[in-house]
């Protein structure tokens, strides 16, 4: 298949290279007025060196002065401004944010290739002439591209409305009309006089890679949508794309596409999929890094991650403090590695010293001040009776004023929030208690799979859930969520056995789990957890058939469970391993 076609599919409508967002200005900038692109792209690139090297102030003043005249600095400066939002997550952070890139989108469009009404007309009968283009105006589709590509992830998040939602997806689709643009030119212009190709392709491979992997990622039934409108994807043809574009070593946009793959291989591959990431890789791109930015913030927390996926814990906690305290400039970024350093230390069973981290996060960080609370109490009472009367009066209290601070972003409430929601309710109408709820934590963010890599720390979970699960067996079955709190502790029983290669004993206890479906009064998605964790067991050990089989029955036949999404995705994600493996029919 041709790479073409392998990346997008042909649209039915002829797209128009000027196309534009809805409110978007026509803006003017003079020829005297222009920054020239070998002066722009000298100048953005230091600026990158700078953000890298922690130097976050100096990187975002360089590019400012020049933002409203040169699509490289405007669309630098964007980039700066839009981190920054994300990672506080404060209106005017997002507002500010949202209107540099709007400005930067009407500077890139500027610089763009304008053409006539006849000229996007014939456009339908016959292929543009891309080697009429000047490299500048080459160069300002893509950063058009990347600016759209941004601005539609902020609007996803300013508000609640279902205008917001419109104006996203459209945005998102120009973005993406704009990447097939720059594709076509890739693949159809002479480049022997232009000096900056290496530059052009690594963007362009790594728009339309980190494009083919944002997708692939989503469920099935919204894939069919994105692909009704246009949109297609390739998981793998993405990652290779990026590789691609990282592999291009002095390109600008090189340290982007080592950005996405540590993203995808190091966390989104742990947390919503079922399989491995490429550590080989990862280990490769940080090495080098590193070997540039020795104190970047960045680099030093994806090694950190990376240790942490390998289950090499006191490495990783060794790292994230690193990344930690590199620099001051964005706290938000201490958060981060607050958040990472908690599960670290999850791990080694340190209760204390992850509820330390985490009470930094409810007092500092404004991403989830209700889900931060929620997992500090649940750290705390795995504590039991070493809980002093000061940490349980704490509990206590949190757990009541924990609701108050469940948030609506983008219309929804978040899953998880809601989660914790339900179980702040939970441990009220059972006495203040919980069923090792720090262990369900660790469970529902897809870590048991990493603590399986060291037999210490699995086997340690293990006999916790052991040991509750023959405690529970032995109370009174006369309590209300006794087979709540039993099948929670067979679940966490059994997916520990599996990951540590006792399978007839994980296969017979997640049975037992499966078994008191009926008797569940609440924590209905322990079911189709179950069933997951006997699918993928019974794949692992070549009962493909009935591991597929059981894996449907979990995304088909329950609905409006907590935590519902998270599962599908990983559904999702092991079905589209096995499809490229062979075992499923494309």
């Amino acid at each position: 298949m041709a790479d073409e076609e392998v990346v997008f599919e042909d649209a039915v409508e002829a797209i128009s290279i000027l196309e534009s967002t809805p409110e978007m200005k026509i803006r003017k900038i003079s020829t005297d007025q222009r920054v020239p692109l070998d002066e722009a792209m000298v100048e953005a690139k230091k600026a990158v060196d700078l953000f890298f090297n922690n130097k976050f102030t100096e990187a975002k003043d360089s590019l400012e002065p020049k933002a409203d005249r040169s699509f490289y600095h405007a669309l630098g400066n964007g980039t700066f401004e839009f981190l920054q939002a994300i990672m506080t997550y404060q209106p005017k952070d997002m507002e500010r944010a949202s209107n540099v890139l709007k400005s930067a989108i009407e500077v890139c469009n500027a610089y763009r290739r304008k053409t006539s009404i006849a000229e996007s007309l014939g456009r339908m009968v016959k292929k543009a002439d891309y080697d009429a283009y000047t490299e500048e105006e080459v160069h300002a589709e893509l950063a058009y591209a990347e600016c759209l590509q941004l601005k539609a992830v902020l609007t996803f998040t300013e508000d609640e409305t279902l205008m917001s939602f419109v104006k996203g997806g459209m945005k998102l689709r120009s973005c993406f009309q704009s990447y097939k643009e720059c594709w076509q030119i890739l693949q159809n212009r002479g480049v022997s006089e232009d000096k900056h190709t290496m530059h052009f392709e690594s963007g362009v491979r790594m728009g339309v890679g980190a494009f083919n992997l944002m997708i692939s990622m989503l469920p099935a039934k919204v894939l069919k949508l994105l692909e009704f409108i246009g949109f297609s994807s390739s998981r793998s043809y993405g990652l290779e794309e990026l590789e691609r574009g990282y592999n291009l070593e002095n390109s600008m946009r090189r340290i982007l596409c080592a950005m996405v793959l540590l993203g995808n291989h190091l966390i989104m591959a742990y947390v919503l999929g079922t399989g491995e990431g490429d550590l080989k890789l990862a280990d490769r791109i940080v090495t080098e890094q590193l070997q540039l930015y020795p104190d970047g913030v960045w680099f030093l927390f994806f090694k950190g991650r990376l240790e942490f996926v390998k289950c090499n814990i006191d490495e990783a906690i060794r790292w994230y403090t690193m990344s930690w305290k590199s620099q001051n400039i964005w706290p938000q970024f201490h958060h981060i590695c607050y958040w990472e350093l908690t599960w670290s230390h999850c791990f080694k069973q340190e209760w204390r010293t992850a509820v330390e981290f985490m009470s930094k996060l409810v007092l500092e960080s404004k991403w989830s001040k209700c889900i931060y609370a929620y997992m500090k109490c649940a750290f705390l009472l795995m504590l039991g009776d070493r809980m002093t009367s000061r940490e349980r009066d704490e509990v206590n209290a949190l757990m009541r004023e924990l609701p108050q601070w469940k948030q609506r972003i983008a219309g929804k409430s978040l899953p998880m929030e809601k989660f914790s929601v339900k179980k702040s309710a939970r441990f009220i109408n059972q006495k203040n208690s919980l069923c090792l709820p720090g262990l369900e934590m660790i469970l529902v963010w897809n870590g048991i799979r990493i603590l399986g890599k060291d037999w210490n720390c699995i086997e340690g979970m293990y006999r916790i859930a052991d040991v509750e699960a023959t405690e529970i067996q032995n109370q009174r079955q006369g309590d209300k969520f006794y087979h709540d709190n039993l099948a929670l502790a067979l679940l966490l029983k059994g997916t520990c056995l599996r990951h540590m290669k006792s399978p007839l004993q994980a296969e017979d206890t997640l049975i037992d789990c499966i078994d008191l479906e009926s008797k569940i009064i609440e924590d209905t998605y322990i079911i189709p957890y179950a069933m997951v964790e006997l699918g993928l067991m019974f794949i692992e050990h070549g009962k493909r058939d009935q591991g597929k089989v059981l894996l449907e029955k979990a995304r088909s036949n329950y609905k409006g469970y907590s935590l519902e999404s998270r599962l599908h995705f990983r559904i999702h994600s092991t079905f589209n391993d096995l499809k490229n493996a062979g075992d499923l029919p494309q």
